[in-house]
């Protein structure tokens, strides 16, 4: 019963207040109501109407019907306080399954000043800004991610109970954003590099590890890199622990494929992204194969972000 009604209702919403990137706050969209703060202030009226009536106190009218006036006016100044303000996507960050995703929204006022307005998500806390006159303010919220792919922001309540607190004002309003989430890195050891050799007297292809032609360093450990590497001399002397770098062939490229690790498809997924992380920050050439794509190999931010968001749409309709 509550999920048919919760149906219907979403379903109405729909149509009253269609998705947008640019939402204007008028009479269709916002709704008030009396607060509990409201509620009880037009219990105590109609305490003090009952109790000037029984005694004809004049007196007790006149503060009875002041009171009222006082509540009539206020729904005016709280529907004004949200009336005329406009939301408008400013897009989203991509993070990684696990993280905060961050939704950017911008407040305008194309008149006067809107006072305290909350924002926020149903299951998030709200947060509280003003937009002064004819300016804008930038809001930032944030929703916590559980699966890989686009994720799409629910509808932000937008809420106002200024200037007295005896009323609410509020709307749904969905501003259409959605942010790419990436799976959630799994550390695993790297996969060996097919080199290629260019040696006249050495035709042909060998495995190497990350890189074992020319020293290029010491650098920090990280999960995944081989213990053979680790330089203890280092450690010895209270450097931490350190790990040997070492520029693999220029001829050499690893081949990232999904279909050459077990398991179920997002820990697959999982050790991908983690792989993609570790052979961009060491500029390596790699390439990745997944079930229905294949990236060329190449190096650099741009061949990474197209191999992440290739990893967080395999599978799923885009």
């Amino acid at each position: 019963m509550i999920a048919a009604v919760q149906a219907r209702w979403n379903r109405w919403l729909t149509r009253r207040l269609p998705a947008s990137s640019r939402v204007r706050l008028t009479q269709r969209r916002i709704f008030i109501v009396p607060s509990k703060v409201g509620v009880m202030f037009l219990l105590a009226l109609t305490l003090m109407l009952l109790a000037a009536i029984n005694y004809q106190n004049s007196l007790a009218y006149a503060l009875t019907f002041l009171l009222g006036s006082v509540f009539i006016v206020a729904i005016l100044h709280t529907y004004r306080n949200l009336s005329g303000l406009v939301l408008r996507a400013a897009g989203a960050n991509t993070v990684f399954v696990g993280e905060h995703v961050r939704y950017q929204v911008t407040l305008e006022s194309l008149n006067h000043a809107h006072q305290a307005i909350s924002l926020g998500f149903a299951d998030e806390p709200p947060l509280i800004v003003d937009v002064p006159p004819q300016a804008s303010t930038p809001a930032e919220l944030s929703l916590l991610t559980t699966q890989r792919g686009w994720l799409k922001a629910p509808r932000m309540r937008v809420e106002s109970g200024f200037p007295l607190g005896l009323l609410k004002a509020w709307s749904w309003v969905d501003l259409d954003q959605k942010a790419l989430v990436y799976p959630q890195p799994i550390a695993a050891d790297l996969p060996p590099v097919m080199a290629s050799v260019g040696d006249e007297d050495e035709q042909g292809l060998r495995v190497s590890a990350d890189g074992a032609d020319d020293f290029q360093g010491l650098r920090s450990y990280q999960a995944g890199d081989s213990r053979k590497r680790l330089h203890w001399k280092a450690y010895s002397r209270g450097m931490g622990l350190l790990v040997k770098d070492f520029a693999s062939l220029g001829g050499s490229q690893t081949c990232l494929d999904i279909a050459a690790l077990s398991g179920d498809q997002e820990y697959r997924l999982s050790v991908l992204c983690y792989w993609v992380l570790q052979y961009t920050e060491r500029h390596q050439p790699f390439s990745l194969r997944l079930d229905d794509k294949q990236i060329a190999a190449d190096t650099g931010d741009i061949h990474c972000q197209a191999c992440l968001r290739a990893l967080a749409l395999t599978g799923l309709s885009q």
